[in-house]
């Protein structure tokens, strides 16, 4: 056998190199998504928000296109980054990593992953012609690069919490303690439902208040119907009184309690105080060991309230890019031009409200 062939069978025989990075769409197919899904658990970077379910919640719910992100090699993934559009008269266009999530932006496993995805996620906008490219990070994900706009606007509170219940009451600072125990003291009881109806009707009554227009009870449905066991549904009660509903996600070890609010009496029995720490106890004797409070603005109620908790405010890292616009989205309740609009709607009647209020908040993300 001449060296020539002895060399072209060595090449033939040769183990393949690694296959270069790809990037593509995530799959309608149920094993697609089930591999996104298992990424999204065992990737540092995830987080719930990441899940595959909410293409079908938020393009059912709202109507708004997605397009969500997986950056694979030899068959495995290393990254996801979920996008949706909200594209809107009133509040802009806007391609979004994720609306109606406090976190997003690309969940990696290295570098070339999280480029690859930020590369496609920037090609998508502009062939869009969004407005800007907004990605809700929880950590900083472009530190000094100036193409990345940043705004100091949100903020987290998680803390974490242990399986002793009088660990995690004494951990709650005095006056704020003082509360949850009027509400204990006061007979308020904790119940799941497999519905969002009791729910739904304590958060309905308690936006309509702060004059916030209401989520549809459609997207509560779907969220419970998508997450199953990790959305849970838990209303208070006073005999057979509604005080207050939360619905919560569970994520790892973590509990996100992500939609909530009181019927009138709430304030009066601590129902909101007593909320909270009804789900404490619950999700840690599930096993949870972080308490996830969620985001808030600065400067608001939410922001108080939590703080009394004895919840250390985190700054959210929110990055922008601009693509078709010149200057960075301002769409929060805080600003000036929406205070008015504000007060006329919690002057409208509830029902006319929670009519009205889907097709405007479709469009806030």
């Amino acid at each position: 056998m001449s060296a020539i062939i002895e060399q072209a069978m060595l090449r033939t025989q040769a183990p393949a190199g690694p296959q270069p990075l790809s990037v593509r769409l995530l799959g309608a197919d149920a094993a697609d998504r089930a591999r996104w899904d298992a990424f999204v658990q065992a990737c540092p970077d995830a987080t719930f928000f990441h899940r595959a379910g909410w293409q079908r919640v938020i393009e059912q719910a709202f109507g708004h296109r997605t397009w969500f992100y997986l950056a694979e090699r030899d068959g495995r993934i290393e990254g996801v980054l979920p996008l949706a559009r909200i594209k809107s008269r009133l509040f802009g266009d806007s391609l979004i990593a994720l609306p109606f999530c406090v976190y997003g932006g690309v969940a990696a496993l290295n570098d070339a992953a999280r480029a690859a995805l930020d590369a496609e996620a920037i090609r998508l906008a502009t062939t869009l012609g969004v407005g800007h490219l907004e990605y809700r990070n929880f950590a900083q994900a472009h530190p000094g690069e100036p193409a990345w706009l940043g705004k100091d606007l949100y903020v987290t509170f998680r803390k974490e919490i242990g399986g002793d219940d009088e660990a995690n009451m004494n951990a709650i600072p005095r006056k704020q303690r003082a509360m949850v125990r009027k509400g204990i003291k006061l007979g308020l009881t904790g119940e799941v439902d497999e519905h969002v109806d009791r729910f739904f009707t304590a958060y309905a009554h308690s936006v309509h208040r702060l004059g916030t227009p209401v989520f549809p009870k459609k997207y509560f449905r779907l969220l419970k119907e998508e997450f199953g066991a990790d959305c849970e549904v838990r209303v208070i009660v006073q005999g057979s009184t509604l005080v207050a509903g939360v619905l919560s996600f569970f994520f790892r070890d973590e509990v996100l309690p992500y939609y909530g609010g009181g019927m009138a009496i709430a304030r009066d029995v601590a129902g909101n105080d007593f909320m909270y720490w009804n789900l404490m106890q619950a999700a840690a004797a599930r096993g949870c060991r972080v308490f996830d409070f969620g985001r808030s603005k600065r400067g608001t109620g939410a922001f108080d309230f939590k703080k009394n908790w004895g919840f250390t405010a985190q700054p959210l890292p929110y990055e922008y890019r601009l693509i078709a616009a010149h200057e960075l989205p301002d769409v929060n309740p805080l600003n000036p031009k929406y205070q008015l609009f504000i007060k006329l709607w919690q002057k409208l009647p509830l029902a006319l409200a929670n009519a009205l209020g889907p097709h405007i908040v479709k469009d806030l993300g």
